[in-house]
């Protein structure tokens, strides 16, 4: 290997490098931090994004692959970066006083935050299985630990146990598909499977079921029935600010390998697998949306509104099979996925905001009167369950129209539908949540912390900006598309 091939390889990853030593470093220089300061961890921890998100934005348009074809630099994995980068400003915006008001102030939840981040980031470029499968362990076992990091606290030790036992479960049929696609095929690069497809080099029933379990095991990352079992009580069980990172991270992260592998890959499968993406979808959304509405407690029912969520992306990829509507199904994915991280994160700013040390406010009926005691925490979580149902002028209608859209441009009128419908039925749960807070007396007790505070109002403002002027990250969205193809 060449010196200019080894750079190129370095540059093709550059973010990610950065990200993972700055992650080491700050594990070092935290060790000299004062006990009473950890806060500069923090600090240290939103500088290592930002310069990570300066060195992204300047390789904008910039399109490689390194290590063989193994990982690329293209639009996809560039809008994703920053999303991903995004995400943990906000996750560290949102514990930066909730750490402190639950005495869970560990400087280390910011290494581990970062290192998640970096598996996403390698997610996002990932253009080979096996590396698939290391980003999602790297991104997978920092949250395994911050979801247990308020130990001894039973329910937070109880989340991460489920959580590492159904990861660590999932992890296992992903490395067992990937080998099913290696003996089919005879590599686990996604550009040499598409030629050994095309040349009828494949065993396509090998193909096929490993392609299967590789659904499957993606499938509980990303939370989608039949594999959602342990999302309500690892959301619940988990500090709120774990909670909200991994609503968005881990979810974004799990179907940009899911938009790689079946779209660039595998679109030859899509006789064999249409119909179970079409099931998985229709099941996953019409459950999150009827099982939420007996949630009181409002964790779990942000749970299940994230498996309701996931079925929606889920029904974009439907007709993966179909390449004249391929760059439309990523690119409406990837517009839903900013509008979700948005409303989501605003969404639990506020709940953290509600949430006490020693675990009350977190009742539907702690909302009654925080329309009239706190209006401006209200109007945000007004728009965020606006947002999540789908009502205009929020991104989240924006965000559903173009996915519809996408579906029935697919061929599959009666899966929209379906979505419309369990829209309809997700309108109860969350404006039933609009009701508690405007229509029903009580004194609820709001910290007055400034970055949960800044990060409810700021997200509240973007989602209803960005739904009025939307075409600009639409058009960033479609031209995410343009290098994968």
């Amino acid at each position: 290997m060449t010196l200019s091939d080894m750079m190129l390889n370095i540059k093709v990853i550059l973010p990610m490098t950065v990200l993972v030593v700055w992650s080491c470093i700050l594990l070092l220089v935290d060790l000299f931090i004062p006990k009473g300061r950890k806060s500069w961890t923090a600090l240290l921890a939103a500088l290592g994004l930002i310069v990570c998100l300066g060195i992204t934005i300047s390789q904008a348009g910039w399109f490689s692959s390194g290590f063989n074809g193994m990982v690329v630099y293209d639009g996809f994995s560039f809008f994703l970066t920053i999303l991903f980068l995004g995400s943990g400003l906000a996750g560290i915006a949102v514990a930066f006083d909730y750490l402190k008001r639950m005495d869970i102030n560990h400087s280390e939840y910011y290494t581990l935050l970062l290192f998640s981040i970096s598996g996403m980031i390698l997610m996002s470029q990932a253009n080979d299985l096996i590396v698939i499968f290391l980003a999602l362990e790297l991104l997978s076992i920092p949250l395994y630990v911050l979801s247990g990091i308020a130990r001894p606290k039973v329910e937070s030790e109880e989340a991460a146990l489920k959580y590492f036992l159904m990861g660590a479960f999932a992890g296992g049929f992903v490395v067992f598909g990937v080998a099913l696609v290696f003996g089919a095929t005879g590599t686990t690069n996604l550009g040499a499977i598409v030629t050994a497809v095309n040349t009828n080099l494949a065993n396509i029933q090998l193909l096929t079921i490993g392609a299967a379990l590789i659904l499957v095991g993606m499938g509980f990352k990303v939370a989608v029935v039949p594999f959602h079992m342990w999302t309500p009580d690892v959301y619940q069980g988990a500090p709120s600010a774990v909670s909200a990172f991994m609503s968005v991270g881990a979810k974004a992260a799990g179907f940009a390998a899911l938009l790689r592998i079946f779209i660039t890959a595998l679109p030859s499968l899509a006789s064999e697998l249409t119909m179970i993406f079409w099931a998985i979808a229709a099941l996953t959304m019409f459950l999150g949306n009827v099982v939420a509405i007996a949630q009181g407690n409002i964790k779990r029912m942000l749970a299940y509104s994230s498996i309701a969520h996931a079925g929606y992306i889920m029904m974009a990829l439907v007709p993966f099979g179909n390449r004249a509507v391929s760059p439309e199904i990523i690119s409406a994915s990837l517009f839903y996925l900013v509008a979700y991280a948005l409303t989501s994160f605003g969404a639990w700013a506020v709940v953290i905001a509600l949430e006490k040390a020693e675990g009350g406010g977190l009742s539907l009926n702690d909302y009654a009167g925080l329309g009239r005691k706190y209006p401006l925490l209200a109007a945000c979580m007004a728009v965020f369950m606006l947002s999540f149902t789908g009502i205009p002028p929020t991104l989240g209608f924006m965000g559903k129209f173009y996915l519809f859209r996408t579906v029935i441009e697919g061929g599959y009128m009666g899966l929209a539908l379906i979505g419309v419908f369990t829209s309809l039925i997700s309108a109860y749960y969350y404006l039933r949540v609009i009701v508690i807070m405007y229509m029903k007396d009580g004194e609820p007790d709001a910290r007055k912390e400034f970055w949960v505070r800044f990060t409810a109002v700021a997200a509240a403002v973007l989602v209803v900006v960005l739904s009025l002027a939307a075409e600009p990250l639409l058009t960033l969205a479609s031209k995410a598309v343009l290098t994968i193809f």
